[in-house]
Parts: structure tokens; sequence; C-alpha cells
């Protein structure tokens, strides 16, 4: 089977005192492995919250989410994190790095989590496949808006996931680093052969995927 996901009839609703808001109405959606989607659709579409469905960060109020033929939707929250550290990366318009510590020991600790030998040692080969070099030992606040999204890609990539998942992986860049970060996500699924799932404002960006998808008022159009 080449299939990497699938949401059956998946549903997302809040409740906000006596009202139900539904934000997600019955999407269905199946993604092949080492294909790259990209979601559009205006603020509030329900974006954002189809890809922490996805990532198990949220809970589907009905419908079914399989990953790799699993069913994460029955699992418990420690079995759906344990999916996300090692087969799934997630990437952030906030790039939400540690600030007491530096870029190799943002990258390093999420293969620690991962009982990785030599870290460390894997967090520099990653920084510096991304060009970081230079900015091993630099915290956070050291960094321009594109070295800690940079950082935070190698993170994310770091035990190189099934799938990488990108919430407006360009939303606080200059145009100049929005296009760096987007060549180095679509550089990275073509020589490592993961699956993306990005969802963007940019149409420049969101034409580089292979498949484009448009969400209306909670709906696949």
């Amino acid at each position: 089977m080449n299939t990497l996901l699938k949401l059956k009839k998946v549903n997302l609703k809040y409740q906000t005192g006596k009202k139900n808001i539904s934000v997600l109405k019955d999407i269905n959606l199946i993604t092949k492995k080492k294909e790259s989607i990209s979601i559009v659709g205006e603020s509030g579409s329900g974006k954002t919250s189809l890809i922490m469905l996805i990532g198990g960060l949220e809970r589907a109020t009905s419908g079914k989410i399989f990953f790799q033929n699993q069913e994460i939707t029955k699992l418990s929250e420690d079995s759906i994190s344990e999916i996300r550290k090692k087969n799934i990366g997630i990437i952030f318009q906030s790039f939400y790095l540690i600030p007491n510590y530096t870029a190799v020991e943002n990258v390093a600790l999420t293969l620690e989590l991962n009982k990785f030998k030599n870290p460390e040692k894997e967090a520099k080969m990653l920084l510096e496949r991304f060009g970081l070099k230079h900015r091993f030992n630099n915290l956070p606040g050291q960094l321009s808006g594109g070295e800690q999204q940079r950082v935070a890609i190698a993170r994310a990539i770091a035990m190189k996931p099934e799938l990488i998942l990108a919430d407006e992986p360009t939303g606080n860049l200059d145009t100049e680093n929005s296009i760096m970060i987007s060549e180095i996500l679509f550089k990275y699924i073509k020589e490592e052969g993961s699956s993306l799932i990005m969802v963007t404002h940019d149409q420049k960006l969101a034409n580089k995927a292979k498949r484009k998808i448009k969400i209306k008022d909670g709906k696949i159009k």
C-alpha cells in the first residue's frame, strides 16, 4: 500500500457556552507516501485545525484518521505522542525554540528524547546542511527569523519523519527568507522521500506542492 494518511468523515466541533461551532465538516482525505500537498483557504477556514488533527495535537469529534494503516483516533495520548516523536515532524509559524538552549541543543534535544546515539553530532550535521555551521552555539535570540526557522526545521526533521506538517512555515519571514525556507523544505523531501502537508497563504509556495487543496468553511473544496 502506498497510502500514508487517510481521513474518513472527520469532524471537529468546539463548544462555547451553549453553542457548538463546527470547525471541520466531513473531511475525507488520502495522501500517498512521498507526496507534497498544500492547503490553502481564508483565515478561520479550518486549515490549521486540520494540521493539528493529523499531528494528533487535537482530537476529532467524530470520524477516523489512519496513519500508516493504524487508526490513531483510537489511541491514547501517550501512543499518539510516540508516533509523533518518531514519524511526524511539525513546523509552526512561530518557531517555539527553547530560548536558553543553543541552536545545537535545540535540535539535539529531539534526538536525545528518542535515545539517539551521538545527538549533538547529528544535530551539527543537520544545521550544517541548512547553512548554519556558524550558528551552532548561538541562542535563538541571537538568530534572525530565517535562521530560527531553519533551526526549527532541523529539529522537526531530526528523526527523518515519514510526514512533515508545516503550518505557515514562512508566515513570519520576509520574501528572501521565505524563498530560502521553501527551497530547503522541498529539497529535503525530494532527497529523503518524506511527505509534506503544508498550510500557507503564499500562493507561490502553495503551487510548489504536487497537489493543492482548498478549504472553505471547514470543508474541502
